[in-house]
């Protein structure tokens, strides 16, 4: 228990500092780099990377840079720079008397005041001015380039209705769906295969739904029932199936490198991994709804619980976290202990 705790720890701390860096990274376009206006004489280069861009690393970026972005401002690249924050763009080339930057670093204006802590020389106000007076020229970094958020990636929108296409052989469709497939398809001069006979329905829907093929006594009963809803009636069957959580589990149970040993070094078994195994068959044939199915493997242990039968469920499911690889006859200890999380973060994410 302790040691599925320590993991636990460690895992989610990790995992959010991850996902930070990931989320504040941005989706990224692939064919974009930042934009960089007029291309840097020799002498602009020379004086940002003297001058200017040690202003940005040490007084900064900390709170602008690559990892935070206060109040929206980013300034460790071009693009962040004219975008700007919440108060609009923070250079306006050429002008740094318009330049919401110049006036920060002035302390002029109370609220915009920057850095928070302590305050720029004059000579550094002045080298400031200076190259927002002769173009604000921002060389890219190394890593500048992979930095650009894409505002029009369909992430950042919200999802919108779509206007149902309108096809020709309506008779084949039965829903919404339907007629977007048959769109594409009728796009392309294609027609839709012929439906199958209800002997090769049941075989591929028993197959799909339970890895399993349908017994005779299945068969026989599906080509007899004459119901408009018998194709229905079957799938709800082989949903209700214990055999559906046993197929449909092992997805998940692949996906989370689940096995009965560590598979490594000397492959020591894990006596009650079964467990977790059970569990996760389980959640599927009870349809546990996602996000509690996620929650309980992350922090199953620090989820209220109703009665000892939940508690315990809740703890089994946390052994997502200490299954998997694991080199357990390492004797670099800190070693065996960061290949662990690394390991665990990658399955998380």
């Amino acid at each position: 228990m302790k040691v599925v705790e320590m993991n636990r720890c460690m895992l989610l701390k990790l995992v959010y500092g991850a996902v930070l860096l990931v989320g504040e990274t941005g989706i990224l376009r692939a064919d974009e780099s930042p934009a960089q206006g007029a291309e840097p004489s020799a002498e602009q280069i020379k004086f940002f990377e003297s001058k200017i861009r040690p202003i940005f690393h040490e007084s900064c970026n900390k709170c602008h840079g690559e990892k935070k972005q206060f109040a929206g401002l980013r300034l460790d690249t071009r693009e962040g720079l004219m975008k700007g924050g919440d108060g609009g763009p923070s250079v306006v080339p050429g002008k740094p008397g318009e330049s919401l930057l110049i006036q920060a670093v002035k302390e002029t204006d109370e609220a915009l005041r920057m850095p928070q802590e302590g305050s720029l020389t004059e000579e550094q106000i002045s080298d400031l001015e200076k190259w927002v007076e002769m173009g604000a020229p921002f060389p890219a970094s190394p890593k500048s380039g992979k930095q650009v958020r894409d505002p029009n990636h369909w992430i950042f929108h919200p999802a919108a209705n779509l206007d149902v296409p309108t096809v020709k052989n309506m008779g084949w469709v039965k829903n919404e769906i339907d007629q977007f497939v048959l769109a594409k398809l009728e796009e392309a001069g294609l027609s839709p295969a012929e439906q199958g006979d209800k002997l090769t329905l049941i075989r591929r829907v028993t197959f799909d739904l339970t890895g399993l093929p349908p017994t005779p006594e299945e068969v026989a009963e599906f080509l007899a029932d004459e119901r408009g809803d018998a194709y229905a009636r079957m799938v709800d069957r082989l949903l209700d199936s214990p055999a559906y959580g046993e197929r449909w589990g092992r997805h998940w149970l692949d996906t989370v490198r689940y096995a009965d040993s560590n598979g490594l070094d000397e492959n020591v078994a894990h006596g009650n991994a079964w467990r977790y195994r059970d569990y996760v068959v389980a959640a599927h044939n009870s349809d546990k709804p996602y996000d509690q199915f996620i929650l309980e493997q992350l922090a199953g242990d620090l989820l209220p619980a109703e009665g000892d039968t939940q508690r315990h469920e809740h703890l089994i499911a946390t052994g997502f976290i200490s299954i998997g690889p694991k080199v357990l006859a390492e004797v670099n200890m800190d070693k065996m202990k960061m290949d662990i999380i690394d390991e665990q973060i990658e399955t998380v994410g």
